[in-house]
């Protein structure tokens, strides 16, 4: 949906680069939501490469944020991997199955090199990318999850309570298990790239877990070598997702050289805003549930002003608003609407910002 000033895809850039913008750039993060949107099952979104891109694409037909995910559930590295996965029941995206995958550093070496175009579901979820960026990249800002930074994909493969143990227990196992999902991040990372996606992003719940020490000791030093090994290979903008309360860590999550934190609800932005150096873009973040999911359309017109104030009192210009984590699947549309609709209708405060050294492009 062309603008005046640019369409979306050059909207969100500006924002991310604090350039200055007609308004606030857009970019909910609905996965699962755009399948129930456009009435698909969730074993077919996270399945059917075709499926999947047709639901992005009729979502952003229906509600035209600036931003779209392409992105089917955090199993898809781990799968890749070889870790087993199936349906938990009905209308749920795949998940990992009980078993431990990873007992030993011999489960380890059994890995093979990753290869994008032949394991798991990384080939579908190429392909549905790149049906995505044919179809709206040139207009819209297509960001791909690569699914999990290592700390999180090492959760996923060992089993959350086995690596926490093996933190403490066996630390060189650790290392090794997070060496090799390193090597995964990277090579699909890549592929999704070269595939088109205008900014990579990917989580790392779990290790908002761990406390502000170990998250500097085990799973910042992961993150920053992912990134590093992006930076050096492609030249757009990486992103780092971490749910829950990430106050305590925010400034470590900034150093690990993402271009953007995308911060759940609750992380209060002005906080954030005052932690985050400028040169960091922010992406967030109204309550998915308690606002977007199970509020009226007047909580969330509410919610939305109050944000983007807090947003322009603290002099942020890298932000882009979207709900604080993945929206609900029964999210009611007219608040989804509510929420674009009000962004469209801000004018920000200071139109005439010129960028100083600081806010160059990510």
């Amino acid at each position: 949906m062309s603008e005046p000033d640019g369409n979306s895809k050059q909207i969100v850039l500006r924002a991310l680069r604090g350039q200055p913008t007609p308004r606030p750039a857009t970019g909910p993060l609905a996965v699962h939501f755009c399948a129930r949107w456009a009435g698909a099952s969730l074993a077919d979104y996270t399945r059917d490469p075709r499926v999947l891109a047709d639901s992005i694409i009729r979502y952003y037909e229906q509600f035209h944020p600036d931003a779209v995910w392409v992105s089917a559930d955090t199993w898809v590295t781990a799968q890749a991997m070889g870790k087993p996965v199936a349906f938990p029941g009905p209308g749920q995206p795949l998940a990992g199955t009980p078993e431990r995958f990873i007992q030993s550093r011999a489960d380890i070496d059994r890995i093979p090199p990753p290869d994008p175009m032949r394991q798991g579901r990384w080939p579908l979820m190429l392909e549905a990318l790149g049906r995505v960026v044919e179809t709206l990249g040139d207009e819209v800002f297509v960001v791909a999850c690569f699914d999990q930074y290592p700390f999180s994909l090492a959760c996923a493969l060992m089993g959350i309570e086995h690596f926490m143990l093996a933190l403490w227990d066996d630390r060189s196992l650790v290392e090794a298990l997070l060496a090799r999902c390193e090597e995964y991040a990277v090579a699909y990372a890549i592929a999704m790239a070269e595939a088109g996606a205008a900014m990579l992003s990917g989580g790392d719940s779990p290790a908002g877990l761990i406390g502000p020490q170990l998250y500097r000791e085990v799973a910042l030093p992961a993150e920053r070598r992912v990134i590093a090994a992006l930076k050096s290979r492609l030249s757009r903008p990486l992103s780092l997702h971490i749910c829950g309360n990430a106050t305590p860590i925010l400034a470590d999550m900034a150093a690990s050289g993402a271009d953007v934190l995308e911060l759940d609800h609750q992380v209060d932005m002005a906080a954030a805003c005052r932690i985050v150096g400028p040169q960091t873009a922010l992406w967030g973040n109204l309550d998915p549930v308690g606002i977007l999911a199970r509020g009226s359309v007047e909580q969330v017109v509410a919610a939305t002003d109050a944000l983007l104030q807090t947003v322009e009192a603290c002099g942020r210009r890298r932000f882009v608003l979207s709900s604080g984590c993945t929206l609900a699947v029964d999210t009611p549309p007219e608040n989804l609407a509510a929420m674009l609709d009000r962004a469209r209708r801000h004018q920000p405060q200071q139109q005439h910002f010129q960028p100083s050294e600081e806010h160059q492009k990510p």
